[in-house]
């Protein structure tokens, strides 16, 4: 029996479900739903009472110091920002490509990722070569194929929403510093569900979203911004940014010296208590045990889903292949009609791209992907 690594008590959620849809809308756990309680309780709801101008610039340096660990970087190139398409859609104006260049992105990617470029594109003539994601090839070398000497900048998340396919992250930095180009990374459906290692890819900016694999509540992200590009002012300029905020100097630009420089103002802080509770649970977890954990439940599942028909985007063992998004096909049977007898049964899982994705977190265990099976058959 494959057991969740985590109690499955402190989910509410799984009385009556088998959710199996971390990639969505995350569940989030008890320690962090009753820190946001407590938040709200003895300070939120009291205004100024219980927290002072100091506790407010505090309040977020918890957050940093775990976020910091879990990516493995230095505490000061860790932003805290409110969503992970705050920093997304600045990056274009902070790299500024060169008119005539062309940037490289994966043509179904999230739209968080590929939309700030194209609208660089329309306002300074750059061009976008958008390479697809086919199961037939591995993608991380469709996308160095499509880099040449006049790429400005590679934009891309680390594994794809919609079908777990894995970009080796390593061989694109190599292949991005040959051509002098830059690198933007969306770690938001990798994060938290396995081991990565940032600290080698030289990106100019890693960003995760918090309420997906980190557990967390939407309002608060996590962005590692790169050395070069804390040299310069952010487009977007908020009166957090200052080194003493609540010195209220409206007559300069005064900025922190390292990544807190990106926080823009007041933001949702009931989330970024309960993001801080949630990162250190996955932390006491460790990320091995994590990775392993979705290993073995993806192979159960594919295994199993093989014999009735389907077939994930990637299996098991490929290289461009993830083990905690698995997405599933039927040469017969159609993804959403399935999805509404999956529904009828309290197993919730996504439909993308016209198959099911199936989210495999660490609250899941073999019953979860047990009755998934009996769904399908």
């Amino acid at each position: 029996m494959i057991s969740s690594l985590f109690d499955r008590e402190d989910y509410s959620t799984l009385d009556q479900n088998r959710y199996l849809n971390q990639a969505s809308l995350g569940l989030i756990g008890r320690p962090a739903v009753h820190e946001m309680h407590q938040f709200i309780d003895d300070y939120a709801r009291h205004g100024n009472c219980y927290m002072s101008d100091e506790d407010e610039v505090a309040c977020l340096n918890a957050l940093r110091l775990v976020g910091a660990k879990l990516l493995a970087c230095p505490l000061s190139h860790i932003a805290i920002v409110a969503g992970a398409s705050e920093i997304l859609a600045q990056l274009p104006l902070m790299i500024a490509p060169a008119a005539g260049t062309n940037i490289v992105a994966v043509a179904s990617d999230f739209p968080a990722i590929t939309r700030p470029w194209l609208r660089q594109r329309s306002l300074h003539n750059c061009q976008i070569r958008f390479v697809e994601d086919s199961r037939t090839r591995d993608l991380t070398d469709a996308l160095i194929e499509a880099i040449d000497d006049n790429t400005s900048v590679v934009a891309v998340s680390s594994v794809q929403f919609a079908t777990g396919t894995t970009v080796d992250i390593n061989r694109i930095s190599n292949t991005v510093a040959d051509v002098d180009a830059r690198l933007v990374v969306d770690v938001t459906q990798d994060l938290g569900a396995r081991s990565i290692d940032i600290g080698a890819w030289n990106a100019d900016a890693v960003v995760c979203s918090g309420y997906k694999w980190l557990g967390g509540h939407g309002g608060a992200a996590l962005a590692v911004m790169s050395p070069r590009l804390l040299e310069n002012a952010p487009p977007m300029t908020g009166w957090m940014g200052a080194p003493e905020p609540f010195s209220f100097d409206a007559k300069s630009l005064l900025l922190a010296n390292d990544a807190r420089r990106y926080t823009q103002s007041t933001m949702s802080y009931v989330s970024i208590a309960c993001l801080t509770v949630a990162i250190e649970h996955l932390l006491a977890l460790g990320k091995q045990n994590i990775e392993a954990h979705a290993d073995t439940l993806a192979k159960l599942l594919t295994e199993e889903a093989a014999g009735l028909g389907w077939l994930p985007y990637r299996s098991p063992g490929d290289s461009a292949a993830c083990s905690h998004i698995v997405s599933l096909s039927h040469p017969e049977k159609s993804a959403e009609a399935t999805m509404d007898a999956l529904a009828s049964r309290n197993i919730v899982c996504s439909s993308r791209g016209g198959r099911i994705r199936v989210s495999i977190a660490p609250y899941n265990d073999e019953n979860d992907i047990d009755m998934l099976i009996q769904a399908l058959k």
